[in-house]
């Protein structure tokens, strides 16, 4: 709603108007990223100091400012100071994202290799040698880079010298960081009677390009929080994103709100935990899982024995081992030696655990690989997160599909045996076994 007027805004003029200042905050974001988009600037802005030795403030609209970098709107437009705010705001954060691309960069086009398309180990050592960071950097991502240096040498027939000339100048998106401003342009208040409901009020323009700060008025957004959020949360600036459809001569735009908020957290204790298996993707294997310790009450099966390599119908109770149990059967802790034989049964079954605590009741789904990711579809189940074991690595790839509810990506099959699996050491066309 404006505030000056009492208008009830539509979706589509809500988005049209904070669509004009996301405009006016972009051009000037764009217009400082040309003037400072070089090594020079954004290897002062990266290293945290002023030219006079002074420590460089966290925001980066005031280092900005700290070091002289500043914009002016556009001619004949009238805006406060705020909306400049964003725009060195936004522009601060993209220089300063540039700069770990620039030492990478660099060390890539230092230790450039005979054949870009496949580093023998000695090259490899060397590029994670001289990257910033390079141990533990996975490697696609030194793989994507090298392949859009390899790109401009085959258009130009030469190396980059820098990011800066291999990427150019970044665009600048059309959102607006009210995190930058104060109350005198957004402000934000949880509703008194509904906990679920908030209301953003921030100055928007009337027109495409404000002539006067009368130009300028008071809108009130109302925002309905997710059952996420806290209802004793503090609420904090959002983030503005718009985007805008034009169909038949028509636009229709919407605005979305990152909303950012923080709440108190109970001192973690140090008993009376519920042991959990924590998985997530990572970024070069499909599925990653820390191998968790057996109980202590845990008893290592027999030697030479294989745990069942059928999911579990339920998970096992907290004094059964995690890894094999359909083998191990809990017994007291009263033996001196049951800390080792639970160490060894953990050793033992490192694997075991990453393979049978998550596919419990998993669907099967074969499909044939290609060069595309794939989205395995089944009824009742949807696209899922989903790991994988190679019958062949060559031609069939069967994916385990979570449940309903999992999180939802394309997963892509491997070229090799992912590293996550690593401890079996040999692909299994069967059923997994402990090595």
């Amino acid at each position: 709603m404006d505030e000056r007027t009492g208008e009830l805004l539509t979706a589509a003029r809500l988005a049209q108007r904070a669509g004009w200042c996301a405009d006016l905050v972009s051009g000037m974001t764009t217009a400082l990223l040309h003037e400072h988009w070089n090594g020079a600037d954004v290897e002062m802005l990266a290293s945290g100091v002023d030219a006079c030795g002074r420590k460089l403030p966290s925001n980066a609209w005031m280092a900005l400012r700290r070091l002289g970098w500043t914009v002016n709107a556009p001619e004949g437009v009238r805006v406060n100071d705020r909306i400049v705010r964003m725009a060195q705001e936004q522009a601060g954060r993209v220089l300063r994202a540039a700069s770990w691309r620039a030492d990478l960069t660099a060390a890539v086009v230092a230790t450039w290799p005979g054949d870009p398309r496949r580093r023998t180990p000695q090259e490899w050592d060397a590029v994670r040698q001289a990257a910033p960071g390079g141990r533990p950097l996975p490697s696609n991502v030194i793989t994507a880079r090298t392949r859009q240096i390899a790109t401009f040498l085959k258009a130009r027939g030469r190396l980059p010298a820098d990011v800066f000339e291999l990427e150019g100048v970044p665009r600048a998106a059309r959102m607006l960081l009210l995190s930058a401003c104060d109350r005198q342009q957004a402000g934000i208040e949880r509703s008194e009677s509904d906990p679920r409901r908030a209301v953003l009020r921030l100055q928007l323009p009337v027109r495409p390009d404000p002539r006067t700060y009368r130009d300028w008025t008071w809108v009130a957004c109302p925002i309905t929080l997710p059952p996420t959020v806290p209802a004793g949360a503090v609420l904090h600036l959002p983030t503005l994103r718009i985007t805008e459809h034009i169909t038949d001569r028509i636009t229709d735009g919407k605005v979305r709100a990152d909303l950012a908020y923080t709440h108190a957290v109970p001192a973690t204790r140090r008993s009376g935990h519920t042991v959990a298996l924590g998985v997530d993707w990572g970024l070069n294997t499909l599925l990653s899982a820390p191998p968790p310790a057996c109980p202590t009450t845990a008893a290592s099966p027999p030697s030479g024995t294989a745990p069942s390599s059928e999911p579990p119908e339920s998970w096992p109770s907290n004094t059964a081992c995690a890894a094999c149990p359909n083998t191990c059967t809990p017994k007291p802790a009263t033996t001196s030696d049951s800390s080792t034989a639970s160490a060894q049964s953990a050793t033992r079954h490192q694997s075991v655990i990453r393979h049978q605590s998550v596919i419990r009741r998993w669907r099967v789904n074969t499909c044939r690989r290609a060069n595309t990711l794939w989205r395995v579809n089944t009824s009742g189940c949807g696209t899922r997160f989903s790991t994988c074991r190679h019958a062949d690595p060559i031609s069939t790839t069967r994916w385990r599909a979570l449940p309903r509810g999992g999180p939802s990506i394309r997963p892509s099959p491997p070229a090799r045996a992912s590293s996550t699996w690593k401890t079996c050491d040999r692909w299994k066309p069967a059923a997994w076994a402990p090595p």
